[in-house]
């Protein structure tokens, strides 16, 4: 069974930082590539950062500078590394990855969600 398990959410102050992991399991090859969505209260779902599997990046703007995308091969994770953080960066955070199945082909799974909140 694949699955995508998030961790390292959690409450912080602003200007404080936090690192989110994305650890990708079971019958797969590996990531081709991983996005990380905040979900805001009352709002939608929306893309945060994405790494490809040659590792180019992009963010969105309100991020730039501030969250940093990255991956580990061999340990099949990503991470969001996110500083200076601010209370409108509070949300449930999911990852979702493109990953390569073991059986062949590629297929997109969702993560359970960690959530972060920021205080001001």
């Amino acid at each position: 069974q694949v699955q995508l398990v998030e961790s390292g959410g959690g409450l912080v102050q602003a200007g404080g930082s936090l690192k989110l992991s994305c650890a990708a399991s079971g019958s797969i090859f590996g990531i081709n590539a991983m996005g990380w969505y905040l979900q805001a209260p009352g709002k939608q779902r929306h893309l945060v950062a994405t790494i490809q599997s040659g590792g180019r990046t992009t963010y969105e703007d309100s991020v730039k500078g501030r969250f940093t995308i990255s991956r580990d091969n061999a340990k099949n994770t990503v991470y969001l590394q996110m500083n200076s953080l601010k209370p409108e960066d509070s949300g449930i955070y999911y990852c979702n990855g493109d990953l390569w199945l073991s059986s062949g082909g590629r297929s997109d799974y969702w993560g359970q969600g960690t959530p972060v909140t920021v205080s001001s």
